[in-house]
């Protein structure tokens, strides 16, 4: 018996933009919460729709000015914070990942 999960739609896909402007989708994990800011830990999604196995992206989630509904992500540069953040989230997540040091 044969499965097809084609077109079948991810939920929590966060669509961003790199540096080249081209698309790159994640899924949403979870929202980490640290001295007061708020960082997104999102997982990167193939072409396919597939999980890819691998790094998480940890992104910081800033508010933009002009409007209050949008949030913007940018990269953390810090990697004590990285550090922690990650931490933060494999304590949360440790039964449903496999976490590789």
């Amino acid at each position: 018996m044969e499965e097809n999960f084609e077109g079948e739609e991810l939920d929590n896909i966060v669509i961003l933009n790199d540096e080249e402007g081209n698309e790159v989708k994640f899924e949403f994990l979870d929202l980490v919460e640290l001295d007061e800011e708020e960082y997104v830990v999102l997982l990167p999604v193939t072409e396919e729709g597939e999980e890819e196995e691998g790094e998480v992206v940890i992104l910081k989630v800033e508010d933009t000015d002009e409007d209050a509904d949008e949030e913007s992500y940018v990269s953390i540069e810090d990697e004590e914070i990285l550090n922690k953040v990650f931490e933060i989230f494999k304590e949360k997540f440790k039964d449903d990942f496999d976490f590789v040091d």
